[in-house]
C-alpha cells in the first residue's frame, strides 16, 4: 500500500471501477478510495430487480439516446457489445430479453460486482473505504477517514463520484463547489429519469401502486410505447423515465389509452346504441379498459364528453395534470455536471492537469434502459486508457 500511485481513483462506482480495471490492467500501480465503507451501492440497488446492463441495438439506435451528442463517440468505442463482453468475462453470463434489453442470467447486480471486485484484488488495486474526498491540498489530495486526515500523492487521478441523487448511497454532489473553485465549470444538477407529482383526488387512493400497461404516452413531438405506475405522490416508471427530460422542462404530457384502436374505430364503438346505460357503463362496455385506466380518465378528463368523437379524442390524448418533477435525491439520475468544454477530449480537466472524469459526474443525460450503466461504463474505460497514456 503506497500513498503514492501511479493513479487514484476516486469513487467505487461502474465508472470509477471500470477505470481502476483499465489502469491496473496496464501494469500501474491503482488505488481505489470509496466514501462510503463499500463499493457500488447504487449499483446494487439498482440491480435489486434485476440489473440492465445495456440495450442491444444498432449503433445509430442506441446513440441516439443520449440527448448531448458530445458524449456519443465514448458510447461508440465501448458500446453494448463491449459491455457485455465485459460482463461474460467476468463469468457473468448474459441474455437479451424480448425488449433488447441485456441482463445478467441471474439477473441481480452481486454475482458481477463480487467478480469484479476480485478481479481488481488480483490486478492488486488497493481498494480502500471510508475516504471522504476533501480536495487538494500544497501537498497533495486530501481525504477525512474515521482514522483522521490524509493526504495521497498520486502522479494521475480519474474523478468518478457520481451525479446528486440517491445521497444515501454516496452520490452527493459535494464535489461541484471543491472543483468549481478549481476553475471547473459545473453545471447545476438538475432530477432525471425521475417521476413526477400529481395531486390525486381522493377516488384514486384504490390505484396506488397500479400499472398502466398498454398505453402510448406523448411529449414535444415524442411517442412511445411504454408504462407507468400510479402512485401516492404522482406517476412514475420507464415510459415517463423516457421522456422525463422534455417533462421537465415544460412539455405537455398525454395519454392514448387505446394506442392499438385508430381514433375512428374508436369512435364507431363509442357511437353503438347506449340504450338505458349511462354513459360511464357504456364506456365501461365497449371499451373494455381496466378500471385504473377508467379511473385516470375520470380523472383528467371530467366532466366526459358525451359526443363520441370527443370522447374517443380524450381516450387518445387524455392531458396529464403534472405538478413537477420530483426531488432531486429522489430522482434516478441526474443532469448536469462537468460541462464538456471543461475537459478534453481525454476527459482530462482542462483547468486540473493530470486529472480526468467518468461517469455520471459529467454533463450527459440518457433515459433508463441500460443506457446510463453503459455510458458510465464507457467512459470510466476512455478515463482509464486517457490515464494510461499518460502515464506512458
Amino acid at each position: 500500500m503506497s500513498d503514492h500511485p501511479d493513479a487514484l481513483v476516486i469513487g467505487g462506482g461502474p465508472a470509477g471501477l471500470m477505470a481502476a480495471q483499465v489502469i491496473a490492467a496496464a501494469g500501474h500501480s491503482v488505488v481505489l478510495a470509496e466514501t462510503k465503507p463499500t463499493l457500488a451501492r447504487k449499483f446494487l440497488m439498482a440491480g435489486k430487480s434485476g440489473l440492465n446492463l445495456t440495450k442491444a441495438e444498432s449503433p445509430e439506435t442506441f446513440r441516439a439516446h443520449y440527448r448531448e451528442s458530445w458524449i456519443r463517440p465514448y458510447i461508440d468505442a465501448f458500446g453494448p457489445q463491449a459491455v457485455q463482453d465485459f460482463a461474460q468475462g467476468l463469468g457473468i453470463e448474459v441474455f437479451t430479453g424480448s425488449t433488447g434489453r441485456v441482463f445478467p442470467r441471474v439477473m441481480k447486480a452481486s454475482p458481477l460486482l463480487r467478480a469484479w471486485i476480485a478481479r481488481l484484488g488480483a490486478q492488486g488495486v488497493d481498494i480502500r473505504t471510508r475516504m471522504h474526498w476533501q480536495g487538494w491540498s500544497a501537498d497533495g489530495t486530501v481525504f477525512d477517514t474515521p482514522q483522521g486526515r490524509i493526504t495521497l500523492h498520486p502522479k494521475t487521478t480519474v474523478l468518478a463520484m457520481g451525479g446528486a441523487s440517491w445521497s444515501r448511497l454516496g452520490s452527493t454532489g459535494a464535489w461541484a463547489p471543491i472543483l468549481a473553485q478549481a476553475g471547473v465549470d459545473v453545471a447545476p444538477f438538475k432530477p432525471a429519469n425521475m417521476g413526477f407529482r400529481v395531486t390525486w383526488s381522493d377516488h384514486m387512493a384504490p390505484h396506488f401502486g397500479k400499472p398502466l400497461k398498454n398505453i402510448a404516452l406523448s411529449a414535444a413531438g415524442t411517442r412511445l410505447r411504454g408504462e407507468c405506475v400510479i402512485s401516492a405522490n404522482g406517476l412514475e416508471g420507464g415510459g415517463i423515465y423516457e421522456l422525463s427530460a422534455t417533462l421537465r422542462e415544460g412539455a405537455a404530457l398525454t395519454f392514448d389509452l387505446m394506442p392499438d384502436i385508430s381514433h375512428q374505430l374508436l369512435c364507431q364503438r363509442l357511437s353503438a346504441t347506449r340504450g338505458k346505460n349511462s354513459l360511464s357503463n357504456h364506456l365501461r362496455r365497449v371499451t373494455r379498459l381496466e378500471p385504473v385506466k377508467l379511473a385516470l380518465l375520470n380523472e383528467w378528463a371530467r366532466p366526459l364528453p358525451q359526443d363520441p368523437a370527443a370522447l374517443a379524442s380524450r381516450l387518445k390524448a387524455l392531458p396529464a395534470r403534472l405538478d413537477g418533477p420530483r426531488s432531486l435525491d429522489e430522482a434516478i439520475s441526474t443532469a448536469g455536471g462537468i460541462t464538456a468544454s471543461s475537459l478534453t477530449p481525454d476527459l482530462e480537466l482542462r483547468a486540473c492537469a493530470g486529472v480526468f472524469a467518468a461517469g455520471e459526474m459529467l454533463d450527459w443525460e440518457a433515459p433508463t434502459g441500460g443506457y446510463l450503466l453503459t455510458a458510465c461504463l464507457a467512459t470510466g474505460h476512455h478515463a482509464g486508457m486517457a490515464v494510461v497514456r499518460a502515464l506512458g
